[in-house]
């Protein structure tokens, strides 16, 4: 007996030596953040399986400033400076912050490491091929085909618009429609063939558990800090929802295989894949896993930043004004509108700004480890493997970076004159797409879908919120936003009527 209290006092003294170490003698203890945060993770893993983790930090950035602790080796920023010193290539010789393993855990499937969580000599090897898929002329030989999906998705919410503001509007779930297109839209130019969501106006088998995919995904993320409780949480976890990250790589696979087979030559991601490829590059096992990520990722975030900029809209009636108004003056047809004549809208290209702004499609953080021997971030030089990251929701919506950060005014993004009311804005803390080498690839093709698809909407309808919609943006993210319904009246548009 006595020598089990031996132990158990010996424990509890190393319990609190390395509390009181990490709160006081710590190399980041003199960084600001909640105390209970400071000396264990378990703050961070709650908020993370809650789904309140961009809001959480939001509020402490609030309350503590630009950089805060989170865990007992992590800070978040949220001032436009970190971005470079993070993310951004550093000068020769000096290495550059890698990618947090305890953040970008491997795949539950047993393919090989991604575009995402690959180290950084293959994640240089990928994304070299991968690029050709997402250039500039590659999105030029794709716009027929993703023009053929948004005037298809125009013409199934037709079907749900009535034609008089006197006859009773029916309801629909803009979010629901925005993934049809968005899935169909990449399903075709990863694998050649569309999930077919919008022909059959239902989810696709595979798409309706692609966002439990993610969302279990979050969970072993978080729990991955404490590998332990991680291993029996995994088993004690249904297999159901393991069975749906393997399921989905081996859906991915599959589809890959056949598109490998097919003697075409379309331009899809698959055919830039192959015109480049060579031993340097990608093997099939790399393709089927970054395919699976596309899939993911040229999806869901679409959709949802879309959705955002129409919920925004319709909450600032004077925004929705402007907007359909440039459109339908800009442009005397329909026919009119391509990837390159739509770019050239300012207030078009200023809301979705906005929207990305108050809605980033992935609003919490993708953390950094800082190099061996140490290196600074915003003028403080910080101990090697300390976990930072700039925190999105907290930097976009930051009363030090955006005037009125809370509220939805595209005319920040419009041009100033040096002396308006956004003058001391920083632009450059708006970084929705990250920056460096591990940039996302897709960012040409998302503005260039979001800007045609908000084009032809806004063209073709007067679209109304639905009162239980009011509260959309309160919601929940597991790496990506847990979306709600987002009820909409449609109207045939009043110009189109009038012809």
């Amino acid at each position: 007996m006595l020598q089990e209290k031996t132990w158990l006092s010996l424990v509890i003294v190393v319990i609190c030596s390395r509390f009181i170490w990490r709160l006081f003698f710590h190399p980041l203890s003199r960084f600001p953040g909640p105390k209970l945060a400071a000396i264990s993770n378990l703050p961070y893993v709650k908020w993370s399986l809650n789904g309140e983790l961009h809001t959480k930090i939001q509020k402490l950035h609030d309350r503590y400033g630009d950089v805060i602790r989170i865990r007992p080796n992590a800070l978040t920023y949220r001032s436009a400076e970190a971005w470079a010193d993070i993310y951004s290539h550093r000068k020769a010789g000096k290495p550059s912050f890698d990618k947090d393993p305890q953040f970008y855990i491997a795949s539950s499937s047993g393919g090989k490491p991604n575009l995402i969580n690959s180290n950084n000599e293959d994640h240089s090897r990928q994304k070299r091929l991968l690029t050709h898929a997402f250039s500039e002329r590659s999105l030029r030989e794709q716009e027929e085909l993703i023009l053929g999906y948004i005037d298809l998705f125009i013409g199934q919410l037709d079907k749900y618009a009535t034609r008089s503001s006197n006859v009773q509007h029916n309801v629909l779930d803009l979010v629901r429609w925005l993934n049809f297109l968005t899935f169909d839209i990449i399903g075709d130019l990863a694998f050649g063939e569309p999930f077919g969501c919008l022909k059959d106006s239902e989810y696709h088998p595979w798409v309706s558990t692609m966002f439990q995919s993610i969302k279990t995904g979050a969970f072993l993320r978080a729990l991955s800090i404490y590998p332990i409780l991680a291993f029996l949480i995994r088993k004690a976890m249904p297999k159901r929802l393991i069975q749906k990250r393997i399921q989905h790589y081996q859906l991915s696979k599959e589809r890959v295989n056949r598109r490998l087979e097919m003697n075409t030559s379309r331009p899809d991601f698959i055919s830039y894949i192959l015109r480049y490829n060579d031993e340097r590059t990608m093997d099939t096992s790399e393709i089927q896993t970054n395919a699976a990520l596309i899939i993911q990722a040229g999806s869901e975030t679409t959709a949802t930043a879309l959705a955002a900029c129409n919920f925004y809209l319709q909450k600032n009636r004077d925004c929705y004004s402007k907007l359909t108004e440039e459109i339908r003056t800009y442009f005397t047809s329909e026919d009119e509108m391509t990837f390159l004549s739509v770019a050239k809208l300012p207030f078009l290209n200023a809301v979705i700004e906005e929207g990305l702004r108050m809605y980033p499609p992935s609003p919490a953080i993708g953390p950094r480890v800082v190099p061996k021997g140490g290196a600074p971030v915003c003028g403080e030089v910080l101990p090697e493997d300390t976990s930072v990251s700039v925190a999105h929701y907290s930097a976009f919506r930051g009363a030090s970076n955006f005037e009125e950060p809370n509220s939805f005014l595209p005319q920040r993004w419009l041009k100033q004159d040096g002396k308006g009311r956004f003058q001391n804005d920083k632009r450059e803390a708006l970084q929705p797409f990250s920056m460096g080498p591990r940039a996302c690839i897709g960012r040409n093709l998302a503005y260039a879908e979001m800007r045609l698809i908000l084009c032809k909407l806004f063209w073709n309808f007067d679209i109304d919120l639905d009162s239980r919609a009011n509260d959309w943006d309160k919601a929940k993210s597991y790496i990506v936003w847990e979306n709600r319904p987002l009820w909409v009246h449609l109207q045939r548009a009043r110009h189109l009527s009038e012809n």
